[in-house]
């Protein structure tokens, strides 16, 4: 598994497979995590539960996955998970959402 889908942002520009639009990104975090602040677009599915949430958001197994959490440890996990129940195109985002507000990208809350 390539744990993960890059090292280091580009200043204020998201990576490509999210630039693209074509890319579902879920946040691993928990709610109370995912209140304070969140990427834009992603989907919210603790790492509790992300198993049973999946089908319902990617029923096609080719669906391009990015996972991401507050660091990279959980995502990393639910990444694995998701590559075990079929799904071909996942990754898990180094650094995660610390990472990513690091780089000067846009959070929601």
């Amino acid at each position: 598994m390539r744990r993960e889908i890059f090292r280091k942002f580009p200043r204020k520009k998201p990576p490509q497979p999210l630039q693209r639009g074509d890319t579902l990104l879920i946040d691993v975090r928990d709610p109370d995590e995912w209140q304070e602040g969140h990427i834009p677009g992603a989907k919210n599915f603790s790492r509790g539960t992300v198993e049973l949430e999946i089908e319902e958001a990617a029923a096609d197994l080719s669906t391009p996955i990015i996972t991401h959490c507050g660091g990279g440890g959980r995502s990393a996990l639910a990444a694995e998970s998701l590559q075990r129940m079929g799904y071909t195109n996942v990754k898990s985002m180094a650094g995660g959402f610390k990472a990513w507000k690091a780089a000067g990208l846009p959070t929601t809350k």
